[in-house]
């Protein structure tokens, strides 16, 4: 038995940057299933086999069914993924007679457990004749290769994209120093800078404005997305500088080195965020209203912006700059890989 105040230190909650799965002990999972699919398509949406004697193609996905997942336990990163996938192709003999020939490839066992060079991958063609059988010929031998690169890509991106965010550093890796000495577009000017004169700006002054409205997909849970915006060490380690905040009705906060600043308020858990936000380079005393709407669905979470009241000549600078600054910022540092986005 531990002596006291000697526990296994598996089970002491030391203090993170972002307070949560202390030396990465506990079991996280992310889905990566609607990611995947995407992937796989992306990858085989009309690629062409290199071959000299016909003109042939992998035209798209016809079957994508299956999961895949990634998980860290003990700080060791495991990934899982089974996919039974079926490719359309198509194609004609240089110097033939001008037929179109088409079939299928099926590769019904892609996994974590078999190597990429052990993949079955069969070739069907549809109609067959002397010169469609040709084409199967050709696609068996240079096809082959060709799914099997492409899948390969697949299964790099997959950890490339689901490693980051899924082991958090220690508090004694995090120092301070590395934090505050990044810097991020919004501390310059050129950033997100409205073109304006440098004569005294006017209090009162009607301005022109506009909404922006924008809808995006993340691969966390609702309560880690709202952590992210609300924590001051998590948003602190997406904005890379020097951060104040006050997460509570009629609290302020300052970001980016004074250029973003504003009051909250409304906070719902997980659910909403209201707040007042403007821009430095606003005319004084112009603020806008942003909500953001926190959803979690089965696997994943939806956000959906709307900020009311910005300069209209400020409009897409400011959209851009929340794409940038806030949700790519967040898919770096947390890895909140986003599946797709709409404005």
């Amino acid at each position: 038995m531990a002596k006291w105040g000697e526990g296994d230190p598996r089970w002491i909650v030391e203090e993170r940057p972002d307070a949560t799965n202390v030396n990465n002990w506990h079991w996280t999972e992310k889905n990566a299933s609607p990611w995947s699919e995407e992937r796989i398509k992306e990858l085989f949406n009309n690629i062409a086999v290199q071959t000299n004697i016909a003109d042939l193609k992998i035209t798209g996905i016809d079957k994508c069914e299956g999961e895949a997942c990634a998980n860290n336990r003990k700080g060791k990163l495991i990934f899982f993924y089974e996919w039974d996938l079926v490719f359309n192709w198509e194609g004609k003999l240089n110097g033939g007679s001008g037929i179109n020939h088409c079939g299928t490839i099926k590769v019904p066992n892609l996994s974590e457990e078999n190597e990429m060079s052990d993949l079955d991958i069969q070739v069907n063609l549809k109609d067959p004749d002397e010169e469609g059988e040709l084409l199967r010929q050709i696609m068996l031998k240079e096809g082959k290769l060709l799914v099997r690169d492409q899948l390969g890509k697949y299964v790099a991106s997959l950890k490339q994209e689901f490693s980051r965010g899924m082991i958090l550093p220690k508090k004694e890796d995090v120092k301070p120093d590395q934090i505050k000495n990044l810097s991020s577009g919004f501390n310059k000017k050129v950033s997100m800078s409205p073109v304006v004169s440098n004569e005294k700006k006017v209090v009162g002054l009607k301005i022109d404005t506009t909404s922006i409205n924008q809808t995006h997909k993340f691969q966390c849970t609702a309560e880690d997305f709202y952590n992210a915006l609300t924590r001051i060490e998590m948003v602190t380690a997406f904005t890379r500088g020097h951060v104040k905040l006050d997460a509570a009705k009629g609290g302020k906060f300052e970001l980016f080195g004074g250029n973003i600043t504003g009051t909250f308020e409304e906070l719902v858990p997980n659910k909403k965020i209201v707040k007042q936000w403007r821009y430095k380079q606003w005319p004084d005393g112009h603020h806008s209203l942003v909500t953001i709407t926190i959803d979690q669905k089965n696997d994943h979470t939806e956000v959906i912006l709307s900020q009311s009241g910005v300069p209209s000549a400020e409009a897409e600078v400011t959209r851009n700059n929340w794409d940038r600054y806030y949700w790519q910022a967040m898919k770096q540092a947390f890895g909140f890989g986003a599946i797709f986005g709409d404005m």
